[in-house]
């Protein structure tokens, strides 16, 4: 049931962390019976994907400010969301996919693809710029991605069964339909991240027709271990995170980072961080150095490219972020969405 109207009660925390005097605020936007997964910031609102088929926005300058809808008559989950200049788009997980395609201006929904692959399983979606998007699923039988893409601002989607030099994926290696964030993008080139018994980088850097495969020394070997999240500061240095669903306090190669775009990785803070992750992102106006992280159980940040993390959150239920500016960030997980904001 939704729950509207309760914003007298929002919560509110003052959290002090090991950051020298740094403050974080952070309080609650929008509370719902909704898990929410994927989210998008534009024209002063945050925008989102979630279950039981609703799609919406809160304004995080006015909360009261606020609309929902339901994107299909039945209960479909999404945990992708993606938009450019125009639209929004959203794919629900499971068979048969149907791509979505919203108006921003007024919010009118278009089914403008269907899947119908019984493997069908949605794990992320991005445009690259305006025209270019791409989204993926899970393996086909060919044991290969399910890689759709448009040219045209998602007017039309292709499967891309044409994609040259796509790996083959191993016997229980996938992806994780997390946060919508193991897939990241900068000018030309494309990285995905996969998890289960192998947890590789795969990288385009031709819009997705040509791939090559790089190892990691992230955790890996079953179906609940991996990256789930990766973010790029230029073309050269990122951050990938993630760790085990099943053990979320285990917080052994879990964090890596990379300076040569994804070829080679390192592991950082082994056994010295807070767990599991799901969404992780660059603080903007930082030039890389500082990158935060959010998990079922934390929110942790870095200031040193990765090298070290602290605990400024220990709210529970948060699985995406997304940089407002430099000092708010939006999170939302289950039930809510809610606004991290730094006071120093």
């Amino acid at each position: 049931m939704l729950l509207k109207k309760i914003y007298s009660a929002l919560i509110l925390f003052i959290v002090c962390t090991m950051l020298g005097a740094q403050k974080v605020e952070l309080h609650t936007l929008f509370s719902d019976d909704i898990s929410i997964r994927a989210i998008q910031v534009w024209d002063q609102k945050i925008w989102y994907a979630g279950t039981d088929s609703k799609f919406g926005y809160v304004n995080f300058r006015d909360s009261m400010d606020q609309k929902q809808i339901k994107l299909f008559y039945k209960n479909l989950q999404f945990r992708t969301l993606a938009q450019n200049k125009k639209d929004f788009f959203a794919i629900n997980i499971e068979s048969p996919a149907y791509f979505f395609k919203i108006d921003k201006k007024d919010m009118r929904v278009k089914i403008v693809f269907r899947d119908t692959l019984k493997t069908a399983f949605y794990d992320a979606l991005k445009f690259t710029d305006n025209n270019f998007a791409i989204a993926f699923s899970d393996p086909a039988t060919n044991q290969k991605l399910n890689i759709s893409t448009t040219k045209n601002g998602g007017a039309t989607w292709n499967h891309c069964f044409q994609c040259r030099h796509f790996p083959i994926l191993a016997n229980g290696e996938a992806a994780f339909a997390a946060s919508n964030s193991n897939i990241a993008s900068k000018k030309e080139t494309i990285w995905i991240a996969t998890g289960g018994t192998k947890s590789r980088i795969l990288k385009s850097q031709d819009q997705g027709c040509n791939w090559k495969v790089y190892e990691t020394p992230f955790v890996q070997g079953t179906s609940s271990q991996g990256i789930y999240s990766i973010d790029f500061f230029d073309e050269k240095f990122g951050v990938a995170v993630g760790g085990d669903y099943t053990k979320q306090s285990a917080n052994i190669d879990n964090i890596a980072t990379t300076i040569d775009g994804g070829e080679t990785w390192q592991t950082q803070a082994s056994g010295k961080n807070a767990g599991y992750k799901t969404c992780v992102k660059f603080r903007p106006g930082t030039k890389g150095k500082e990158i935060l992280a959010v998990g079922d159980g934390q929110v942790e940040l870095s200031i040193d490219y990765g090298k070290t993390w602290t605990v400024i959150s220990e709210e529970k239920g948060f699985y995406v972020c997304e940089w407002i500016d430099k000092d708010t960030v939006a999170l939302a997980g289950k039930n809510r969405i809610a606004l991290l904001k730094f006071l120093e």
